[in-house]
């Protein structure tokens, strides 16, 4: 079993992160954006993932006026479909209902099923759409909400 970790993403992180989001994403962040996020973005909090040690996978949001807008997930390839980015959602869910954040939202692909199923089962749903939000090639995003004020989803073993 992999042992896991979350740690504030840090400059020396960024080669591994921006190489990860690359192979994740169709439009990926550059090296610049991240280094925005954790350096400037006073509203802006990213994450690393490291499984035995190993840099994996990251989470970035924007906390602001009590509501959570992740803005960023992703797992290396190489790691994925191990429950990786479950467990980094459900920390961070976790840790903005024990510090009374009461909502979380997030933009999806429709066509990214396996994430839009996972964030169901973390307890979000669909509560509205951006038209043409992509602009890689035009496609929708989902709004996704979790209202954090309710009961959480059961835990998977």
């Amino acid at each position: 079993m992999l042992s896991l970790s979350l740690e504030l993403m840090r400059r020396a992180d960024l080669d591994r992160v921006v190489e990860i989001e690359r192979e994740s994403f169709s439009m990926p962040w550059s090296r610049g954006a991240f280094l925005y996020e954790i350096e400037q973005n006073r509203v802006a909090r990213c994450w690393v993932c490291r499984a035995d040690d190993v840099l994996v996978g990251y989470l970035c949001l924007w906390e602001i006026g009590g509501e959570i807008h992740i803005t960023n997930v992703a797992v290396a390839r190489a790691h994925r479909r191990q429950g990786i980015a479950r467990w980094m959602l459900t920390e961070t869910l976790e840790d903005a209902r024990r510090r009374g954040t009461r909502t979380v939202f997030l933009e999806v692909r429709p066509t990214n099923t396996e994430a839009v199923g996972l964030y169901e089962a973390l307890g979000f749903h669909v509560i509205g759409r951006r038209k043409g939000y992509y602009y890689d090639n035009g496609e929708d995003a989902l709004v996704m909400e979790a209202d954090l004020a309710a009961a959480p989803p059961a835990r998977r073993s």
